[in-house]
């Protein structure tokens, strides 16, 4: 069974495959939506389904403090 990758919608073959989060994705296409920035398979954030390195998602989805 092939799998298809959530970033482009292309199948995503067994020898090529990055799989993180319970998702296939090719290795150029594992990367932070915000800042491009490659991604190392299982160390990074997910929101609505599209990943973030740590810092990006922090700036953006972490908490907000109140002043």
């Amino acid at each position: 069974m092939v799998d298809y990758c959530p970033i482009c919608g292309k199948p995503v073959y067994f020898a090529e495959r990055k799989r993180s989060l319970g998702r296939d994705y090719h290795p150029l296409c594992l990367k932070c939506q915000k800042c491009s920035r490659q991604l190392t398979a299982g160390q990074h954030a997910e929101h609505d389904e599209k990943p973030y390195c740590s810092h990006c998602y922090l700036m953006r989805f972490g908490a907000r403090r109140n002043r």
